[in-house]
C-alpha cells in the first residue's frame, strides 16, 4: 500500500500533511504520530462537504488539537471530492467508506495501539456513529453537534460502545427535542454509558464557545482514556 506524505518544514509535525488509498483514490489526510508506546489512536470527521464542511472546520481541528495534546496518534481527512482528495461527494456511503479507508490506515500505522476513537461533528457525526456499528475494535466516540432530526439514528440500537455527545442549547439547526429524544433512547441501554454533554449560548458550529466545547472534550477524554 503506498502513502505519499508531503511535509511543509513550516508547519508542526501534528499537520504533518499525508495522503491515503480509498475507494475513490487519494484521500488527502493531516496525521500526527504519537512517540508514546502503546498510544491510543483517534480518527476525526470533517461537517457536510457540500455545505463548506473541510478537515481544517475549527471544531474539527480543535477536536484534533485535543487528541494531539493527549498523546494520541491522530487523523482527521478530507471526504472525496473535499480539497485535495479524489471522488465527488456521495451521500454518506462513500463518506463511510473513506473513514473506514482511513481508520485501517491509523491502525496499520500504530500496532499495539492500546484505544481505538472516532469523532465526528455534524455531518461527520453521523458518519462517525455508522462507523462504530461496523468497526468492532472502536473503543470511544466524541459525536459533536449530531442532527437527528435530519438523520436517521436508529440504526444506533443497541449503541456498541459508550461515549459522549455534544450539543449547543441554541443550535438553529438541530431543535432540543430532537436531541432529548435521542439522548432517551440512548440512556436506556444497559452497561453503555452515553454522556450528553450541553453548551450554554452555543449555535450548531460553536461560534465564540470553541473554547467550551475543547475544555468538555478535552476533559471526557483524560477520564476515559487508557495506555497500555
Amino acid at each position: 500500500m503506498r502513502v505519499t506524505i508531503i511535509i511543509n518544514h513550516n508547519m508542526t509535525i501534528k499537520n504533518k500533511e499525508i495522503f491515503i488509498p480509498g475507494a475513490c483514490g487519494r484521500i488527502q489526510a493531516k496525521y500526527f504520530k504519537s512517540k508514546q508506546q502503546g498510544a491510543p489512536v483517534a480518527l476525526v470527521l470533517q461537517p457536510h462537504p457540500q455545505y463548506g464542511g473541510t478537515m481544517n472546520n475549527r471544531i474539527t481541528y480543535e477536536t484534533y488539537n485535543c487528541f494531539y495534546k493527549n498523546n494520541f496518534s491522530v487523523i482527521r481527512i478530507n471526504f472525496r471530492g473535499v480539497e485535495k482528495s479524489d471522488g465527488v461527494f456521495d451521500n454518506g456511503q462513500g463518506e463511510l467508506s473513506d473513514a473506514a479507508a482511513a481508520l485501517d490506515w491509523i491502525e496499520k500505522e500504530n500496532p499495539g495501539y492500546s484505544q481505538c476513537w472516532v469523532s465526528g461533528f455534524s455531518f461527520g457525526a453521523l458518519i462517525c456513529m455508522q462507523l462504530i456499528m461496523r468497526r468492532p475494535e472502536v473503543n470511544k466516540f466524541i459525536t459533536i453537534s449530531p442532527q437527528p432530526n435530519l438523520y436517521d439514528f436508529s440504526f444506533l440500537s443497541p449503541c456498541p460502545i459508550s461515549g459522549i455527545i455534544t450539543y449547543g442549547k441554541s443550535d438553529e439547526l438541530v431543535n432540543l427535542d430532537s436531541i432529548l429524544n435521542l439522548k432517551k433512547r440512548l440512556s436506556m441501554q444497559k452497561n453503555i454509558d452515553v454522556k450528553f454533554e450541553s453548551i450554554n449560548n452555543a449555535n450548531h458550529f460553536y461560534k465564540n464557545k470553541e473554547k467550551e466545547l475543547s475544555i468538555v472534550i478535552n476533559r471526557y477524554i483524560k477520564d476515559k482514556v487508557t495506555i497500555a
